[in-house]
């Protein structure tokens, strides 16, 4: 791999949970805290459920919450206890080039893209996954795989039964997460893509013609050619407007003629399953399929 993968965890090692973002439901926290608490040791802090408007506290107490974390010794991994938005508010101030010279797994998706993204610029594998309030949720299949991939017992995962939009095969290394966060983090000119990588895409909530303009901002911007493939995962709640344009119409009008192979139908997202997977992989996608290797 070309990225740096961090140290895989065990049973019994110390976790970090963090609010970056939004505020944190205890009732959707407490099972899947409850679950992680089964294998692994728990580091966190009261100060999770503080409130500031629709943040979790203000940005001082989550930046110093997360930046304390990614420099604990004895945490091996970080999990965002929520996405939501915030995350982008603290990301230039993290102790990032501390962390990277010993680097540990941050677990999430949707706004904790903003983080996949900054680990991602420094070279470093991330995963994206479920926050603590969807694990409860998950399917227990789900779940293990999510295991298998934190504790290094799986060298290759796949994503089957992909249709093809555009045909073809691509290899690169796997980077991406939620649309409206790459989006974002380009125009605060914080994107940076590796060349050739197989981009994973998703979103939730936007009507076709937000999609529209997201992806050809980013199409504008060259961030798009900077991909060889791009796999699309769930597009939850993207429903039409009056006009019926469909949110996979819209996307295929965007990407179809990219001239790179572009699949659909992936698991992972704001979805029931949201398979996990590692953002800094070694990817093939084509032929139905995007397969990752670990290691």
């Amino acid at each position: 791999m070309s990225f740096t993968l961090p140290p895989f965890l065990t049973s019994g090692d110390s976790i970090a949970v963090v609010a970056p973002a939004t505020v944190v439901d205890r009732k959707r926290f407490e099972p899947g805290l409850a679950w992680l608490r089964e294998r692994y040791r728990i580091r966190m802090l009261p100060s999770i459920f503080d409130e500031s408007g629709y943040l979790a506290g203000s940005d001082t107490r989550r930046r110093v919450e997360l930046g304390s974390a990614m420099l604990d010794p004895e945490v091996k991994a970080i999990f965002a206890a929520r996405a939501g938005y915030g995350s982008m508010r603290i990301v230039s101030q993290l102790p990032w080039d501390a962390f990277a010279k010993s680097p540990k797994w941050v677990v999430g998706f949707s706004d904790i893209t903003a983080l996949h993204l900054e680990m991602t610029a420094r070279r470093i594998a991330s995963l994206h996954g479920p926050v603590v309030t969807t694990l409860s949720s998950m399917p227990e299949e789900a779940r293990n795989d999510f295991l298998e991939l934190l504790e290094g017992r799986a060298a290759t995962i796949s994503f089957p039964c992909l249709g093809a939009l555009t045909p073809g095969v691509a290899e690169g290394v796997l980077v991406g997460g939620n649309l409206s966060i790459l989006v974002m983090m380009a125009a605060a000119g914080r994107l940076h893509l590796p060349k050739d990588c197989i981009l994973a895409i998703e979103d939730t909530t936007e009507t076709p013609y937000r999609l529209d303009r997201m992806l050809t901002a980013l199409r504008l911007g060259g961030h798009l050619h900077r991909a060889a493939g791009i796999v699309l995962g769930d597009w939850v709640n993207c429903q039409p407007d009056a006009d019926g344009v469909t949110a996979m119409a819209t996307i295929e009008s965007c990407l179809g003629d990219l001239g790179i192979p572009v699949y659909a139908g992936a698991s992972f997202g704001h979805g029931s399953v949201n398979t996990p997977f590692v953002l800094g992989a070694d990817a093939t996608l084509g032929n139905g399929e995007l397969v990752f290797r670990v290691g």
